[in-house]
């Protein structure tokens, strides 16, 4: 594979210099980690995104954030009410990223 100085591949450095929106066939075959340094090294196939995990795991930690504020909140806490409802939000926001790039085909 020949690489130019910035280390990215001729063809990475094409297909960033293409200004035209990505296509829901190359979402659905998956996009390649161009920005890990390490990918295709030694043979290894380049990683694609955990989707369904990322979901898992967000769901997961605004279930607790949520049970968790309110606890707090029952007790009499507010300083904990609001730092889980801080990091619930948060998670919420990346729930709703990680769904929206579920449907828009991208494979994981």
């Amino acid at each position: 594979m020949r690489t130019a100085r910035s280390g990215y591949s001729i063809g990475m450095q094409a297909r960033a210099h293409q200004n035209r929106p990505r296509t829901r066939e190359e979402y659905a075959r998956g996009l390649p980690d161009y920005h890990d340094p390490t990918g295709g090294f030694g043979g290894a196939a380049p990683a694609y995104s955990a989707l369904t995990l990322r979901i898992v795991l967000a769901t997961l930690a605004v279930i607790l954030c949520v049970g968790g504020a309110i606890l707090f909140a029952y007790y009499g806490e507010w300083w904990g009410t609001v730092l889980l409802g801080v990091v619930g939000l948060g998670s919420l926001v990346d729930l709703g990223w990680v769904v929206h790039r579920k449907r828009r085909g991208e494979p994981g």
